[in-house]
């Protein structure tokens, strides 16, 4: 299993010192915070998008490539890609552009988002909002597995004979996770596709995650991609470490308090009884996070949230020291032992390209003589052989 962190970028006061880091301070600041995870000994770093305040995350693809360009084994990914707002030919191409100069280390979760004034900065309607997911998501799978893409839909100017480029590295598309929290019909569409399913359970008790994990198995299997156990999932959670419980308390109570999306609610010990919130000691965070697997089953991917509401970067840094040394290890071998045979590993690039193509040699894309491009009509690379198929959902 992949064991990562995830940031939604939040610029925040800290409660304890009083100071608010600037934009620069903690966009650097988030880089140092990447490059620690991988020498700790973790998988994954993803980068949420946001294009409002206290926010500084609105471009991923150029954060994600410079961490790529200063890491050597994190996979990269986001929590999440804005599947409303953003054309899915930007996607695309962002994205596959991306894929190329990380040598494959990163994948892509979508999701609906949840701050409504940003569609309307984009031209889009919140009440499409679930729609514009389902045919964005369509016409996206289409433009990194067709060479050259017809399309007409509701909410997106027409192509005809379109390519988008660069093609996907090793001609194999970047792995898509369909991120959410509460919406049936996102788990429905990733088991259509055969797709990852991440669901994002910080502020949720664990009955609502197993009622959308299982829902997302059963679609997987119904859908043909495997049995319902070898579904692809991942899950979300927020942990702080102390040596001992009292004290992993006493240190994170300020910044639970004070946080957005914690404070003037149920108090840290109900928070972290009703939901997956872990607090306190490394034996207690590794016994509450291996009992994830009793309600969502053997997975693929965890991710933590650790530098939000405020917690200063050295606090952050301490964080995963502990998380590395004192945690991951257990975590690694106990997850292994426990998990069921037949549970597939993550997905990987190189996983990916084996399983498509078996001699271990993906497609190598090159221009045709005497194609043309997008504008004169003819594909410089019309020479796919994938037939699209179309869902109904």
């Amino acid at each position: 299993m992949q064991f990562g962190i995830m940031s939604v970028s939040d610029i925040t006061r800290d409660p304890v010192s009083g100071t608010t880091p600037s934009e620069a301070e903690r966009i650097a600041s988030i880089v140092r915070i990447a490059r620690k995870a991988e020498e700790v000994g973790l998988d994954v770093f993803a980068i949420g998008e946001h294009h409002n305040p206290p926010f500084f995350s609105s471009a991923p693809t150029t954060l994600l490539a410079h961490i790529g360009a200063l890491t050597e084994r994190l996979v990269l990914t986001t929590s999440t890609t804005l599947i409303t707002t953003n054309d899915p030919v930007r996607i695309a191409e962002e994205y596959a552009m991306l894929q190329h100069l990380v040598g494959g280390r990163m994948d892509l979760m979508l999701g609906r988002g949840n701050t409504a004034p940003v569609y309307p900065w984009f031209g889009q309607d919140i009440r499409q909002g679930l729609p514009l997911a389902l045919e964005n998501y369509n016409l996206l799978h289409r433009l990194w597995r067709e060479d050259v893409v017809d399309f007409e839909g509701h909410f997106r100017t027409p192509l005809q004979g379109f390519t988008a480029t660069p093609r996907p590295l090793d001609g194999v598309a970047p792995f898509v996770w369909h991120g959410s929290i509460r919406t049936p019909e996102i788990a429905e569409q990733a088991a259509y596709y055969g797709n990852g399913f991440f669901a994002n359970h910080i502020f949720w008790p664990p009955e609502h995650t197993k009622r959308m994990v299982d829902f997302y198995r059963q679609r997987f299997e119904h859908y043909g991609h495997g049995t319902a156990g070898e579904a692809i999932v991942g899950l979300g959670g927020q942990l702080f470490l102390g040596r001992t419980s009292q004290e992993a308390r006493e240190r994170f109570r300020p910044y639970f308090n004070a946080a957005p999306v914690y404070g003037n609610g149920p108090t840290l010990e109900s928070f972290s009884t009703q939901t997956p919130l872990s607090v306190g000691s490394p034996a207690e965070v590794i016994d509450k996070t291996l009992g994830f697997r009793e309600y969502a089953g053997d997975y693929q991917r965890q991710l933590f949230l650790m530098d939000h509401a405020g917690l200063p970067e050295s606090l952050v840094m301490e964080q995963l020291e502990m998380l590395g040394s004192e945690v991951l290890p257990t975590l690694r071998a106990e997850t292994q032992a426990r998990r069921a045979p037949g549970t597939p590993d993550a997905p990987t690039h190189a996983a990916r390209v084996a399983t498509q193509f078996p001699d271990g040699v993906g497609r190598q894309v090159r221009p045709l003589a005497n194609r043309g491009d997008n504008v004169t009509g003819g594909s410089p690379y019309e020479d796919s052989e994938f037939v699209a198929t179309y869902p109904t959902l």
